[in-house]
């Protein structure tokens, strides 16, 4: 058995003979790019071969990597195995991440689940020996304390205060013990965003994100479903034990940068999509990724936060929101919420866009629902030179006579395109004319020796590229790249166009079309609409809402009546499928033509 070494990391691991090196890597908890998961179809999972030996390149890695690539020993980890002892580097892009963490929060009425009450106790006297439990009982009105909450109490205080959430008694403190706080969290398939509330006040007193830890078993949630399907036996264990990590990391973030003990954490409210819901609970999610995609559970849950392994007070409750769908998820519950689609005379249609995109419409006071399946492209996956939103990442140019002009996060060397950067690729050669309403980029025999173009349009082998041209290494789009995009327009906007014509209504008749999301916000009005994401019809009705899903985590956690107009919101709401819409594919090929 070859042991593998990546020095960079501290990492020093044995390499099963029946499992690339990709895979023992995962498995040691070291994060590598695999947006396929490891089919060997994206080429993201790239090492460079220090010492040692490993098998020779395959045919997917001889199209998937240059020649200057190969003979700089970097190699793609899925597809290699270690013949000897490896000392290796993990290529990765992957820096500091950009995550959205606010959004439009609309007025409410605080009303927490957490409340508190300051009693004042009698002390058990010679004459009345009756036990501290019976007099907290009748102090508190209760016939119930946990008794977790006799364990370190200090009886010889006279005034206590009582922690209820709704009717329970959660936790018995003196009244000089500190405050009551309570933590929002959006758990995304990319990224996880908290936020530690004072539940007195409603402050936010503190933001912590984290990019999504389950990326290490793959980037979106049907390859994390591929994993759990193909590892039964560990997989939902680590899946539910990497989230959970992550959240506790940002337990401690917040409290460390706010000074909060953790012990006054009484509650924390989660949204999220309907997968990573269920890969929080542990609970089986391997049904959403086959037909006909039902998941295990779409209400609201309850339960301690210990249960399923977070650490914050001993008593802290957890609430998971309500979801609609396999694919209609709490985020997008939360989200329609804190837009306001439950209570609206207007025609509101709600767009979440990221690896997928979930579509929201209200008309009539019903609440019809999509999801369609935009793809990883949008967020700068399966991109051949696609990266997160971070340092170096080009998110937005132009192309002109003059060159392509590029727009930089961090105001550094472009090393490759986020999501907003290769919508903004994609538009300009729309513009252009580089690429065809067909979404074929244009053939070199089609343009003049004078045309600008061919400064950054050529052929590679016979394939023709778009070159960003940088003081180190060019970046290349390439015609899968357009075709990532062009899948992803398509899906997008068919499903915009299915839903109103199941309610019977036209582009004309929406009020506003309102979008949101950690990605969503970072698209201008330009890209949305200059690659047919959105139609040119709506270009002066776009609101842009930021991290919705977080609001209405933090609305709920705040009011017990947010959070049942959102439980009655999610039974409302009517869930369309696309793929068994008539005529639906029919609307899908003509929305992917670039008009």
């Amino acid at each position: 058995m070859a042991r593998l070494k990546v020095e960079s990391l501290g990492l020093e691991i044995e390499a099963s003979s029946q499992e690339n090196i990709m895979t023992s890597l995962i498995n040691a908890g070291a994060f590598i790019d695999n947006p396929c998961n490891g089919k060997g179809t994206c080429g993201k999972c790239k090492v460079r071969i220090l010492t040692g030996r490993v098998t020779e390149p395959c045919a997917t890695e001889i199209k998937l990597l240059t020649k200057e690539e190969l003979e700089g020993n970097i190699r793609l980890s899925c597809m290699i195995e270690a013949v000897s002892d490896v000392s290796l580097e993990i290529i990765s892009k992957e820096k500091e991440h950009r995550i959205l963490t606010s959004g439009y929060v609309p007025e409410f009425e605080f009303k927490p689940a957490i409340n508190a009450l300051e009693v004042m106790v009698d002390h058990p006297t010679l004459d009345n020996q009756r036990d501290y439990e019976n007099l907290l009982e009748q102090a508190f009105d209760t016939k119930n304390i946990h008794w977790n909450l006799l364990d370190d109490l200090k009886f010889s205080e006279t005034k206590l205060e009582g922690i209820f959430h709704k009717q329970d008694l959660i936790d018995i403190r003196s009244n000089n013990d500190g405050g009551r706080y309570g933590i929002a969290i959006d758990i995304g398939t990319t990224t996880v965003v908290a936020a530690l509330v004072d539940l007195k006040t409603g402050s936010e007193l503190e933001t912590a994100s984290v990019i999504n830890p389950q990326k290490t078993y793959g980037l979106d949630v049907l390859t994390r479903i591929t994993y759990a399907m193909e590892n039964p036996e560990k997989a939902k264990k680590m899946l539910q034990g990497s989230i959970v990590e992550g959240i506790n990391i940002l337990i401690d973030e917040l409290c460390m940068k706010t000074g909060q003990n953790k012990e006054c954490i009484y509650e924390i409210v989660i949204a999220g999509n309907t997968t990573m819901l269920h890969l929080l609970m542990g609970v089986d999610s391997t049904v959403i990724g086959k037909s006909p995609y039902a998941p295990i559970f779409v209400k609201s849950k309850t339960l301690k936060a210990r249960d399923i392994g977070i650490v914050a007070g001993k008593m802290t409750m957890l609430y998971c929101m309500p979801s609609v769908s396999a694919y209609i998820g709490s985020d997008i519950v939360a989200g329609s919420y804190v837009c306001g689609l439950h209570d609206t005379e207007e025609n509101n249609l709600f767009i979440d866009i990221g690896t997928n995109g979930e579509i929201v419409l209200a008309h009539n006071r019903q609440l019809l629902s999509c999801s369609c399946a935009a793809g990883p492209a949008l967020e700068g996956m399966n991109i051949s030179a696609g990266m997160r939103a971070q340092d170096g990442a080009i998110e937005d140019l132009t192309i002109g006579e003059t060159g392509i002009i590029t727009q930089v996060i961090g105001d550094k060397d472009p090393i490759g395109l986020c999501g907003s950067g290769i919508l903004a690729v994609v538009r300009e050669m729309i513009k252009t004319g580089i690429v065809t309403k067909k979404g074929s980029m244009i053939k070199m025999k089609d343009m003049t020796d004078d045309d600008y173009r061919l400064s950054f349009v050529r052929l590679n082998d016979k394939k023709r590229e778009l070159v960003i041209k940088t003081d180190k290494e060019p970046i290349i789009v390439t015609q899968s790249d357009v075709r990532q995009v062009q899948l992803a327009k398509g899906a997008i906007l068919s499903g915009f166009y299915a839903l109103l014509n199941k309610a019977g209504i036209t582009m004309e008749s929406l009020d506003n079309v309102i979008v949101a999301g950690q990605f969503g916000a970072h698209l201008s009005a330009d890209s949305l609409i200059g690659t047919g994401i959105l139609p040119e019809a709506v270009r002066d009705k776009l609101k842009y809402v930021g991290n919705a899903s977080k609001t209405g985590a933090y609305m709920a956690l705040m009011s017990t009546d947010v959070r049942q107009s959102i439980e009655d919101l999610a039974h409302k709401m009517e869930y369309m499928e696309l793929g068994a819409t008539e005529g639906y594919e029919r609307l899908f090929a003509k929305c992917l033509l670039f008009d």
